[in-house]
C-alpha cells in the first residue's frame, strides 16, 4: 500500500493471518487491521501472532464477528474499515459481502464456490466500491496468468483463437504414502467441493459442464510425474470471457500418482449419502493428515496455430515453496494464496474501481508484476 488504510479482515484461519503479516511487512505504509473471527479467542491469537511476527510499526486489534446478525462492535469497525478481505468458509461470502455493500466498503474474496460468487455477482452490481471476486490462488493467480498467456499468444503469433488453453495448479505434500498419497495443506472442506461440484469448461469453442474428477491424465513438470483431473471453480470466469476464443479450456488439480484413485473409491460408497461433500470431507479426514512442509506446483499453456499455421505452444510453470515473512515462516499454500488478495486489495483502494471486478477484468501484466505478486510468485 501508498497510502494508510484501514482494513477488515474475516476469519483467523491460515490465510487470515498469512494476509495480514503479508500487509504489514510489504507495504510501503503499514495499514491499520482488524481481524474479527465467530470464535474470538481465535482472532486474538492471530491479531498477537501478526504483531509479533512484524518489523514493522502499525495498530492491530481483533474482535468478535458475530455468526449471525451485527454488533454495535462489528458496526463500530464496518464504519472505520475502507475494505473487507473476506477469508472465511465461502458459504459465509455473500453475508461478509453485503456488509461491505452495506458500508461502502471495497470487499475482496477467495472462493471457489460458484452459487456464492454468482449470489454476490447481484448483490454488488451497482455497488460504489469494488469487489473483486476469487482473487487467491485457484481461482486467481492461475487465471491471471493464464489469461496473459493467451493474450500475449494471440499478439505474438497474430491469432484471435487457439486450440488449448490449460492452467492447473497442486498444494502439494514433498511426500506422500498409500493409500491416499496426499496430505491435506489446506481445508479439507475445500478439497471435498471442488471434488464433487461440478466443473465449467469450454469444448468445441462452446461453455458446458463436466463432473469433476472425470477426465484424468499424467503430466510431466520439470521432470516429476503427477496426475491432473477436472475440478471445480478454478477455471473462475475464463469460461466465460474466452467463448468462442478457445478450443478446449480447463483448469486442473494436480496429485501426486495415486491419490485420484483413492479418491474415487471414496466416492464410490456415497452414492447413497444425503451429503455427499460432507461424507467424502469426513472419509479423508480419518486417514489424511494435516502437513506443515508444503510445496505448490503450477501449469498454465496454451496451444494453437500461428498466422502461417504452425502449430505453438508456450508454457509456464512454478514451484513456490514455503517463505519467511518477517520472523514467521508461512507455508506456501499460505503466501501463494494471501499475496493475490493483498494485491486486489491495493488494486482496489489506489484505483477507481466500482461494482463486481471478475478475473478477466484485471489486466494481467499489471497485476503479476504487482510488489505482493513478485515476493511470492517472482517474475513470469
Amino acid at each position: 500500500m501508498k497510502k494508510h488504510h484501514t482494513i477488515i479482515i474475516a476469519g483467523a484461519g491460515g490465510i487470515a493471518e498469512a494476509v495480514g503479516l503479508l500487509l504489514m511487512e510489504w507495504s510501503e505504509v503499514a495499514p491499520t487491521l482488524f481481524i474479527g473471527d465467530r470464535t474470538h479467542s481465535k482472532a486474538k491469537k492471530v491479531a498477537h501472532w501478526i504483531q509479533e511476527g512484524t518489523t514493522k510499526s502499525g495498530f492491530i486489534q481483533d474482535f468478535h464477528l458475530a455468526e449471525n446478525g451485527l454488533t454495535d462492535e462489528m458496526k463500530a469497525i464496518l464504519l472505520q474499515g475502507d475494505i473487507i478481505l473476506d477469508c472465511l468458509p465461502g458459504s459465509q461470502a455473500p453475508r461478509i459481502a453485503q456488509f461491505a455493500k452495506d458500508f461502502n466498503l471495497h470487499y475482496a474474496n477467495l472462493t471457489e464456490y460458484v452459487v456464492e460468487t454468482e449470489e454476490i455477482i447481484t448483490l454488488a452490481k451497482e455497488a460504489k466500491t469494488g469487489f473483486i471476486l476469487q482473487t487467491g490462488l485457484a481461482p486467481g493467480y492461475i487465471d491471471l496468468l493464464a489469461n496473459g498467456l493467451f493474450q500475449q499468444f494471440c499478439i505474438d503469433f497474430e491469432v484471435d483463437k487457439v486450440d488449448k488453453l490449460e492452467f492447473k495448479v497442486g498444494a502439494l505434500t514433498n511426500h506422500a504414502v498409500a493409500p491416499h498419497y496426499y496430505g491435506f495443506t489446506w481445508s479439507p472442506v475445500g478439497v471435498a467441493t471442488e471434488y464433487l461440484e461440478e466443473t465449467i469448461v469450454l469444448r468445441d469453442f462452446k461453455k458446458t459442464t463436466l463432473p469433476s474428477l472425470s477426465e484424468r491424465t499424467t503430466i510431466i513438470i520439470d521432470g516429476i510425474a503427477y496426475e491432473e483431473d477436472l475440478t471445480s471453480g478454478g477455471a473462475a470466469d475464463l469460461p466465460d470471457a474466452l467463448l468462442g476464443k478457445v478450443r478446449s479450456l480447463d483448469y486442473k488439480t494436480l496429485r501426486h500418482p495415486g491419490h485420484y484413485t483413492w479418491i474415487q473409491e471414496q466416492v464410490a460408497n456415497l452414492e447413497h449419502t444425503t451429503d455427499a461433500i460432507k461424507g467424502l470431507q469426513e472419509k479423508m479426514e480419518a486417514i489424511i493428515p494435516h502437513i506443515e512442509d508444503d510445496k505448490i506446483i503450477l501449469y498454465a499453456a496454451v496451444e494453437g496455430k500461428d498466422a502461417t499455421g504452425i502449430l505453438r505452444r508456450r508454457e509456464i510453470a512454478k514451484c513456490i515453496l514455503p517463505q519467511k515473512v518477517g520472523k514467521h515462516q508461512l507455508r506456501a499454500i499460505q503466501t501463494t494464496t494471501a499475496a493475490p488478495l493483498a494485491q486486489a486489495a491495493q488494486l482496489l483502494l489506489e484505483t477507481p474501481l466500482s461494482g463486481v471486478v471478475l478475473q478477466s477484468q484485471i489486466d494481467p501484466i499489471q497485476f503479476l508484476n504487482g510488489n505482493y505478486i513478485l515476493n511470492v510468485y517472482g517474475k513470469i
